[in-house]
């Protein structure tokens, strides 16, 4: 039986910015029955780097150790929630700035397409209600 630290595990994750939500992954299966593990005393830091609103720099967490077992069922469990983790986020969105048009992020063409329509019904609408209170003053 070859026995693997949580740390270890977390360090050959595809995207380490999504540490977090595997530990927490990791953590529901073993609360689920899924595979067995066991806390260890000592605690780690997990690679991904947090951002505080508002402020500069950024930080690390620190989690519980835990010690599994690695089985063909824990492989192939793991294999599934890295490349799920692998994936883009479907959350949130990207803030169009500058940089981010230039890297190719944000599609300028479709924020002009948009620009123009939100400008286009907002003229409309002040066409439509100048004609609107025009009429009821001729009444």
């Amino acid at each position: 039986m070859t026995y693997k630290k949580l740390s270890e595990q977390v360090h050959e994750l595809s995207n380490p910015q999504r540490s977090d939500t595997f530990v927490k992954m990791f953590r529901d299966a073993v609360r689920d029955g899924k595979f067995e593990a066991a806390y260890m005393p000592e605690r780690f830091t997990m690679p991904k780097q947090f951002t505080r609103r508002g402020s500069e720099g950024t930080y690390q967490r620190d989690t519980k150790e835990m010690l599994f077992e690695t089985t063909p069922k824990f492989d192939k469990w793991f294999e599934e929630v890295n490349r799920e983790l692998a994936a883009a986020r479907k959350g949130g969105t990207i803030k169009p700035s500058v940089e981010a048009i230039e890297a190719g992020l944000v599609d300028f063409k479709q924020m002009a397409a948009e620009t123009r329509k939100k400008m286009q019904a907002s003229y409309e609408k002040g066409q439509a209600l100048g004609q609107t209170r025009s009429k009821t003053k001729r009444k």
